[in-house]
């Protein structure tokens, strides 16, 4: 758990978990439903030919269903998380929490099963029986020991792949970090003195594993609440036993000096500095315990300079997550078909994790962690649990392991198309929101809440606040906003809080002889800037102007003319020529795809269609994502002399003039811009094929804002905007009625707007 989700708030967290849907996964079809002869086919009659087939051949059902692409997540939820022997139904959220992390990271369909069971017997049995329906089980959550006897049998009783993540994952993940870590400081890995804490299973499979890597057994001590196992301990489970050392060691305390590596997987803040300070030079630490590992990463890096440290927290550098391996290792397992998931195979896993945080790291993921220039060293031991490349380069790893030892049974001939499917599968929209967000935390800026006297935008304020995305200002009546925050226990109190209708509104008078001066010959006099000044509409955007302010939100209560009118007056645009215009992000299967114009103008030029397309080329680029531009029409590349068609058409070649490096064609009709095969075969000339258009520029208002509004309400397609682009400052009208989430998100691309103007790549 990071410093961040434990600000969450309880009912947040409940409200989210119930939603209009109860629960967070559902089950959706996957082939045409529609028709009678859908059905037929989906049911009975026609179902029967696929059944005669799996029944003549097993191997068919990898072939005629979802088998081959279903993880069970199975717990009897006897040791959830930190909270422990909390029972099967407690665990569901767990189990469906991991279903989603399989989803959005490996494109893996899950089934979570929780059962009603202690007997280990009965258990083992129910897997069995179950284990038809599987291509893999990932145990999730059950105590020690009887989790070593279950993964045990059911991998040697079953020939699917099955592995206990508690176990094996964190070994995986702090195996790579140990490789690296051993690296950095120079010392070799089969004389280096390794001490845990914590005897569970988590423990027990990393100690197991490091044995794999090459640390000796006679340099490894292992604690538990008791101390130091030692060979004179009665009472010893046949796992401890293995690990049990001939030494006189009896406490951590002891068992710590001069060790070169600490492993923590017990409780929070049970080491002092001074244990620290015992270790060997250029000491390793792993503290790995959540929420609060065995010392501070601030405590431990202040004992002494030379440490190498990894947590299990997200806002300490080298992060030990789980996510960095289970939804890759069953990936590559279940691609090739392995019977299971072997030594060799985790093995693999490791040096493909280790190999990965030495490659020189790509932009998007230095801007998602906001650096400049994350390099392999003391703060860079493994990657980065939203690195795009993981599923990439794990993957085909383990799916070789799995070839290469036997068992798989099936076989990749072309890794080039194997790793190309793979970056293909998931898109990136599940990301996008996620980088953004960590993108936006790395600089957070001051944000100017208009129409702050209501609960959705001072909920927004709070989640921004509280996730470290933006420094919330708040503007509107000063007993509205504080009665709601309390009514609602938002804990907004030190939050600033400008009323325009008090008596002591700052700069105001700075405010409105500035406005004055850039109005004065548009038909302003100076009392009119006074009236205007003290309506918010217009103070906040002067907020922004004058420094105050970083960027400005405004809109989600008042129609969308009226709010983006003093934006346009205050901070836009660029210069008398250019052209301010509204962006939807599209979050779709496909990756983030966005629509211009969607608010703004109604029967733009060809100069201006231009205009646009390059502004959101260039709002494309801030996320380091390469623009690819269609222009959309009724017509394609010329099939009309209609007025729109030869608009669009005179636009291309604007665009290319002004920006020849960028990737633009058209103009061409919807589909032929969505479906890059079917352009291919109709139009094979075009600038876009084998690319893909991900920025779709269309000829006029009522199009774009049609087709927006009927993907987002008929796809069930995430909308995020509308961001403004072209103008001087950053600023964006939210639409009326926008809900929380859309706030939050607009929020996070504002901040990463303002960043960008400072030079922040």
């Amino acid at each position: 758990m990071s410093k961040k989700s434990s600000l969450i708030r309880k009912k947040d967290i409940l409200d989210y978990h119930e939603g209009q849907r109860p629960g967070k996964i559902e089950v959706v079809p996957t082939k045409p439903s529609n028709s009678q002869r859908d059905l037929s086919i989906a049911y009975s009659p026609g179902v029967a030919e696929p059944c005669l087939k799996i029944a003549e051949n097993a191997d068919d059902a990898y072939r005629y269903t979802a088998k081959g692409n279903l993880v069970a997540v199975i717990s009897n939820g006897t040791a959830v998380l930190g909270l422990g022997n909390i029972g099967p139904l407690a665990s569901k959220p767990v189990m469906e929490g991991k279903g989603v992390l399989f989803k959005i990271f490996a494109d893996i369909d899950v089934f979570d099963l929780e059962l009603d069971t202690t007997d280990t017997d009965k258990f083992i049995e129910t897997v069995k029986i179950l284990s038809p329906t599987f291509g893999g089980i990932n145990l999730e959550d059950i105590s020690a020991p009887e989790c070593f006897e279950i993964e045990k049998r059911l991998r040697e009783e079953l020939n699917i792949p099955i592995m206990h993540d508690d176990q094996h994952g964190t070994a995986i993940i702090t195996g790579a970090a140990l490789l690296n870590a051993i690296e950095i400081v120079g010392k070799d890995i089969n004389n280096i003195k390794v001490v845990f804490n914590g005897a569970g299973a988590s423990a027990i499979s990393c100690a197991s594993l490091y044995l794999a890597l090459g640390v000796l057994q006679e340099n490894m001590f292992m604690c538990d609440s008791k101390g130091v196992i030692h060979a004179n301990r009665e009472g010893l489970t046949h796992e401890k036993l293995k690990f049990a050392r001939k030494t006189e060691l009896r406490n951590l305390d002891e068992a710590l000096r001069n060790a070169d590596v600490f492993v923590g997987l017990s409780k929070g803040n049970v080491l002092s500095p001074e244990m620290i300070k015992s270790m060997a030079k250029d000491a390793i630490v792993f503290a790995l315990a959540n929420p609060d590992p065995e010392i501070s990463y601030q405590l431990a890096k202040s004992a002494r300079e030379d440490i190498i440290m990894a947590t299990g927290r997200s806002d300490n550098p080298n992060q030990v997550n789980n996510v960095l391996g289970f939804p890759y290792i069953f990936r590559g397992a279940l691609d090739v078909r392995a019977t299971q998931i072997n030594e060799e195979m985790k093995l693999a896993a490791v040096y493909s994790i280790a190999q990965l945080a030495k490659e020189p790291v790509p932009e998007i993921v230095n801007l998602a962690y906001g650096s400049r220039n994350l390099t392999f060293g003391s703060d860079y031991i493994i990657p980065k649990p939203f690195d795009p490349r993981l599923i990439y380069t794990v993957a085909p790893a383990v799916a070789r392991a799995a070839m290469d030892s036997g068992v798989a049974k099936s076989s990749i001939s072309n890794w080039d198309a194997y790793e190309e499917d793979l970056k293909n599968r998931l898109g990136h929209d599940d990301k996008f929101i996620r980088l953004a967000m960590e993108k936006a935390q790395s600089s957070p800026k001051r944000v100017v809440f208009n129409e702050a006297a209501n609960y959705k935008i001072l909920k927004a304020a709070q989640i921004v606040r509280d996730e470290g995305i933006a420094i919330p200002v708040l503007l509107g009546n000063t007993k509205k906003i504080e009665a709601l925050n309390d009514e609602y226990s938002l804990g907004l109190e030190e939050l600033e809080i400008i009323d325009t209708k008090s008596v002591d509104v700052p700069r105001l008078e700075e405010y409105i002889e500035s406005y004055y001066k850039s109005r004065q010959r548009k038909g302003v006099g100076y009392n009119e800037a006074r009236r205007l000044l003290l309506n918010r509409d217009y103070y906040g955007p002067m907020m922004v102007k004058m420094g105050d302010a970083d960027a400005y939100i405004t809109g989600a209560m008042v129609k969308y003319p009226r709010a983006v009118k003093p934006v346009i007056e205050i901070l836009g645009p660029k210069d008398n020529t250019r052209t301010v215009a509204g962006v939807y992000v599209m979050l779709t299967k496909k990756g983030p795809k966005f629509f211009t114009d969607t608010t703004m103008n109604q029967d733009p030029s060809a100069e201006r269609i231009a205009q646009i397309a390059c502004e959101t080329a260039e709002l494309v680029r801030k996320m380091n994502i390469e623009p690819r531009i269609a222009l959309l029409s009724y017509s394609n590349f010329g099939s009309s002399t209609g007025k729109t068609a030869i608009k669009m058409r005179d636009a291309i070649s604007l665009i290319r003039k002004s920006d020849p490096s960028l990737i633009v064609d058209g103009e061409m009709q919807a589909n032929f811009a969505v479906d890059n095969k079917l352009l291919k075969e109709q139009f094979p000339f075009s600038d876009l094929v084998g690319k893909g258009a991900n920025i779709f520029v269309f000829p006029g208002l009522s199009s774009a804002n049609i087709s927006y509004k009927l993907l987002q309400s008929m796809g069930g397609v995430e909308a995020v905007g509308p961001l403004l682009v072209g103008l001087r400052y950053p600023a964006h009208v939210l639409q009326l009625g926008s809900s929380v989430r859309e706030i939050v998100n607009t929020v996070a691309m504002a901040v990463i707007d303002a960043q960008s103007r400072e030079g922040i790549e």
